[in-house]
């Protein structure tokens, strides 16, 4: 089957399933994407899912998960921008700046959670963080979202019996600045982790609405360095179809 082909079976699944289910209000989500910029082609970071989760099982992901509650009340090393932050409030339904913080927040800790690999800076007053970050704070850090930018927005479509309204974030690898060792193994969520060139065979077996965004994140590499002022487009569906707007647009 063509790459083409499996994206519209993906697509017409989830048309098909949005008749069978009753209207669930989408979670806020984060990703994170993670992008090594060292060699002539960029690199991302993938983690394969367990055979036997529910959610997408066996399928190379992006590490990410809802908001949590306390998101917004973990202290920072450093606020996020005000450049990122204003992209976060664009848009409907409208949040506020500590939910902004939340989501970008939320990006740090599933990484980390997921693949060991924490995005944070060196202080003195990170021994207060426990459970998710219990690991930064044994390593005397604070998360840092200081160097994340927003790639995309996306809603799940109405019907599903998940439904995440998910912002996608990347930041270059040389933001990691400690990893947890043993977090990917034969029995975890992610049972290995693979660094693979933008427009290799792994990332084609992506979910289509994962490469959409992914495609959006190749295209602003090719222009340089990362900015804040690009316009982020937001995927949703209207009508049993994928619409694409620009958010604040």
């Amino acid at each position: 089957m063509t790459e083409a082909a499996a994206a519209a079976n993906e697509e017409k699944r989830e048309e098909k399933e949005a008749d069978h289910h009753p209207y669930y209000r989408p979670k806020d989500a984060a990703t994170l994407i993670l992008v090594d910029r060292a060699g002539p082609i960029p690199r991302v970071l993938v983690g394969r899912r367990h055979d036997k989760v529910v959610f997408m099982p066996g399928k190379f992901v992006f590490p990410g998960g809802r908001v949590d509650r306390a998101d917004h009340r973990v202290p920072v090393a450093a606020p996020i921008p005000k450049e990122l932050e204003a992209n976060l409030l664009k848009g409907s339904p409208k949040i506020t700046a500590s939910r902004a913080k939340s989501l970008a927040i939320a990006a740090i800790r599933e990484a980390c959670e997921e693949t060991g690999l924490c995005l944070g800076r060196k202080t003195d007053s990170s021994a207060g963080l426990d459970g998710p970050w219990a690991p930064f704070a044994q390593a005397g850090l604070l998360p840092d979202p200081s160097g994340l930018f927003l790639i995309a927005r996306a809603i799940t479509p109405p019907g599903r019996v998940r439904r995440f309204d998910t912002r996608f974030f990347t930041a270059d690898a040389s933001a990691i600045t400690h990893r947890v060792e043993g977090v990917v193994h034969a029995d975890a969520e992610l049972v290995e982790l693979v660094w693979v060139e933008l427009g290799s065979k792994p990332l084609a077996d992506l979910h289509p609405m994962t490469k959409n965004v992914l495609g959006e994140l190749e295209r602003r590499l090719a222009t340089g360095p990362l900015h804040h002022d690009a316009p982020v487009p937001f995927f949703h569906f209207y009508g049993g179809k994928m619409q694409k707007d620009v958010l604040g647009a």
